[in-house]
């Protein structure tokens, strides 16, 4: 059996998916149910996650799913429960066939330092994340990069944009690719193969390309996309 203010979450979610396709924030189920403190909510959600009616999705912010509901949820109020809850006042009959739990759902990607559209800079592992909505990552591992530099205007990408960066070591002449170079510093460009060599090329006519040996330059990923934030 479940308690009024479980019924009451496990309600919100669920209207709250089928109505945006994204899971509440803490702070909006804190204030749906009235309580006083996040705490509250987390001490209600991982009760419903042991009993097997939600779960958690793994690095990704505000992300539930409802794994079932209540036989009384879609049926009549729950015995007990007010008529007028903030809960009940939130909930919108849903206008559109229910979306899926995961979309638009967000990902932490890690964010490893910043990278050069110019010259070649360090790279710089760190502890930090980028969330990054799910929909503009395909399959496979990604991290993200600050772009540092103007080499790839011509391109799109921007000083202060985030690089989205599918993690592999190999990637076709023409691709953007984050290059490793001489093992010491990386840089976003397009990957060429001349004549044995390797061509790293801007897209900014005021640069020239970067030629080296095979040998001095490791494939650490490739683009798949970009963040920008406007201020």
């Amino acid at each position: 059996m479940l308690t009024a203010k479980q019924h009451e979450l496990i309600r919100f979610i669920q209207a709250k998916l089928e109505e945006t396709g994204i899971s509440p924030s803490f702070e909006e189920m804190k204030e749906a149910l009235d309580l006083k403190s996040k705490s509250g909510v987390h001490r209600l959600i991982s009760a419903l996650e042991e009993r097997g009616f939600i779960r958690r999705l793994p690095n990704r912010a505000r992300a539930l799913e409802v794994l079932k509901q209540p036989e009384d949820v879609t049926g009549t109020a729950v015995r007990g429960a007010p008529a007028d809850t903030a809960v009940a006042r939130a909930i919108k009959p849903p206008v559109a066939p229910p979306l899926a739990a995961n979309v638009n759902d967000v990902i932490e990607l890690p964010l490893h330092g910043r990278i050069a559209a110019g010259a070649p800079i360090e790279a710089l592992e760190t502890h930090a994340t980028l969330p990054v909505p799910a929909a503009l990552l395909g399959a496979g591992e990604h991290y993200a990069l600050e772009v540092s530099g103007d080499s790839m205007i011509e391109a799109g990408i921007f000083d202060g944009d985030f690089a989205l960066v599918k993690r592999t070591d190999s990637a076709r002449d023409g691709e953007i690719v984050v290059a490793l170079v001489r093992n010491e510093e990386a840089t976003l460009k397009y990957l060429h193969r001349d004549g044995g060599k390797i061509r790293l090329a801007p897209a900014n006519a005021a640069y020239e390309p970067q030629i080296y040996e095979p040998h001095e330059v490791i494939v650490q990923g490739k683009l798949a996309g970009l963040l920008r934030r406007y201020h």
